[in-house]
């Protein structure tokens, strides 16, 4: 089993970076993770697959899933990728309409204060 999985609180939101392979094998461990998180009331989330060097599609139901339950909670969910197999897998299946992508983590976290901050003026 070639993953690992840390995690860091940037303000509201949680980091939840993945190294690896996530496929039939470790996406268990990716929906445990992640879902500890989530009942834990962190359901803003950002999911770095910087180091991911493979993604199935049990993996990439995972993140449906996981996407789907932040959102009923009134959160989110954005996805933050570099690896070309990997954004494949989103292009090919359309996901990368539904989830918000960003090619950095810098990126993903300003686009939340961006957010944040549209919030606040309206």
């Amino acid at each position: 089993m070639d993953l690992s999985i840390t995690r860091a609180d940037h303000g509201a939101r949680t980091v939840v970076h993945l190294g690896g392979e996530i496929d039939v094998y470790t996406a268990p461990l990716v929906r445990e993770k992640l879902d500890e998180q989530i009942t834990a009331g962190r359901t803003d989330i950002v999911v770095d697959l910087t180091d991911v060097t493979f993604l199935d599609s049990t993996g990439l139901g995972v993140l449906v899933g996981r996407l789907k339950l932040t959102r009923t909670m009134g959160g989110s969910m954005c996805i933050v990728g570099t690896d070309d197999r990997v954004l494949k897998v989103f292009a090919i299946t359309g996901l990368d309409k539904v989830f918000e992508m960003h090619d950095n983590l810098a990126s993903a976290l300003a686009a939340d204060s961006d957010e944040a901050s549209a919030d606040q003026r309206a």
